[in-house]
């Protein structure tokens, strides 16, 4: 048994002229409190003599001061895995993710699922993107996902004039802010933008060691994008119908990810956390060294606290009935 306050144990000498005054000739408690609110704190009749009392208010400041010690019991070090996955998730926000085709609109259904998403990651460091034809850091890596959800959820993108999703935007900024990572997951909540060939963003993908997983959001029938003066229209005065374009899937699946297209359901976006973590876990597991230390300073306070209260209250003898 060691202690980690060890300087704190010679108070128990200061416990000598503690006895000395409860015990030497004549002492009492009525030698140090008036009689009359001694009478009042008291309890007449009690099963424990003001000798056994003293005992219990010592043994109860000797265990306080051997709780403020701290004692505890060092079993030396033990090594650890633990496994741990930095994922960037890169939000477009090009004006195709405002169409109606899903209520309200896309980019809001991508932030409920990145909320879901993010609760499936526990023990995840995660890192947030926004990116349409240029892209820029909402939040770093981080293991804080209250804020970072606070962060996604007020993302607020209504001003926002960019048109086009750059896909290959995001994987750069994803490849710099990770690149002291072997192997990079980059989770995209996209529409899939208006790229037909994304055989540039693969070969890059691949080139940096980024795996990327897509949930694709939208429906092939398309919606329009509301704005102030009704649904947006292009040069020729007809309005614009964006649909979603599954063209991204081969990215996601060259790149060794996976691939989902989005629903209602509560839960699917758990499938495409489970594919991340099956994916990385096992290569990212990481040896750590800490000593298996257990403290024990809880035992001799609990304990002292019990025998302080006996001393000042103890229970009242049971009265003879008198027949």
């Amino acid at each position: 048994m060691q202690f980690k306050s060890p300087e704190l144990l010679l108070l128990i000498v200061l416990l000598l002229p503690l006895a000395l005054m409860l015990f030497k000739k004549g002492g009492s408690m009525e030698s140090y409190f008036d009689k009359e609110a001694l009478k009042r704190l008291q309890l007449n009749d009690t099963v424990m003599t003001p000798v056994m009392k003293n005992i219990l208010l010592l043994l109860a400041a000797f265990l306080m001061i051997i709780a403020l010690a701290r004692p505890y019991e060092d079993n030396g070090e033990i090594k650890v895995s633990s496994s741990t996955i930095d994922v960037m998730a890169g939000f477009d926000i090009s004006r195709s993710m405002f169409a109606n085709d899903i209520y309200p609109n896309r980019l809001a259904l991508a932030k409920k699922k990145f909320k879901a998403f993010s609760e499936d990651m526990k023990e995840t460091k995660i890192g947030v993107i926004g990116f349409s034809s240029r892209a820029f850091l909402v939040s770093p890596l981080t293991e804080d996902f209250g804020t970072l959800d606070y962060l996604v959820e007020h993302m607020n993108f209504d001003s926002v004039t960019l048109r086009g999703t750059s896909v290959m935007n995001a994987l750069e900024v994803t490849n710099d802010l990770m690149k002291e990572s072997e192997n990079k997951a980059l989770v995209l909540f996209t529409d899939g933008g208006d790229n037909t060939d994304f055989s540039k963003e693969i070969a890059y993908a691949k080139a940096h060691h980024i795996v990327v997983f897509v949930y694709n959001i939208g429906t092939q029938k398309g919606g329009v994008i509301p704005t102030a003066e009704g649904a947006m229209t292009d040069k020729n005065g007809d309005i614009v119908v964006v649909r979603r374009n599954d063209k991204i899937k081969q990215l996601a699946l060259q790149s060794g990810g996976a691939y989902m297209e989005s629903s209602l359901q509560t839960n699917d976006i758990k499938a495409l956390a489970d594919a991340i973590k099956q994916r990385f876990t096992k290569k990212n597991l990481e040896n750590s060294t800490i000593r298996d230390v257990k403290e024990f300073f809880y035992y001799p306070l609990i304990l002292a606290l019990l025998l302080l209260v006996m001393s000042l209250y103890s229970l009242p003898a049971k009265r003879r009935e008198h027949v």
